[in-house]
């Protein structure tokens, strides 16, 4: 394993990423925005229509992207999403608020707030298609 100094450090031939934004493949698009943008605080920053039907959505909250996408279901409908994944999201929002948002847009939290071990206080909750999420302050 590389040292974390050569890793985070940017050494030749290593990644020097500045961002990454994970895609998602969801179920329902219409509901899945509804979760992002109305309980999550997203905004949308790009569109993707195919046959005049939006396919895929580039999400945007300050740096951080998120793409959904709608499933085509060539992999069958009952496919479950989601698993042994977790999105993380680090912000310097007061957490209670976003907590308060994504429960006033119709969701139930997993977690509520609280300290996570490590200090940070955050939330967990889970979109419409099983992927699991937490907020928490910090980087």
């Amino acid at each position: 394993m590389a040292s974390q100094e050569s890793a985070v450090g940017g050494a030749a031939g290593t990644l020097n990423a500045v961002g990454v934004a994970p895609g998602l493949t969801c179920n329902d698009l219409r509901r899945s925005l509804h979760f992002y943008c109305d309980g999550m605080g997203f905004g949308i920053e790009e569109e993707t229509e195919v046959d005049g039907s939006v396919v895929f959505v580039m999400l945007r909250a300050g740096n951080a992207r998120l793409g959904i996408g709608q499933d085509d279901f060539a992999k069958g409908r009952d496919r479950v999403k989601g698993v042994g994944m977790r999105l993380w999201i680090a912000t310097e929002q007061d957490i209670t608020a976003i907590a308060e948002r994504v429960k006033a847009a119709g969701y139930t939290l997993d977690q509520e707030p609280e300290p996570l071990p490590w200090g940070p206080l955050g939330f967990a909750v889970t979109d419409p298609d099983g992927f699991r999420i937490t907020v928490a302050n910090g980087a």
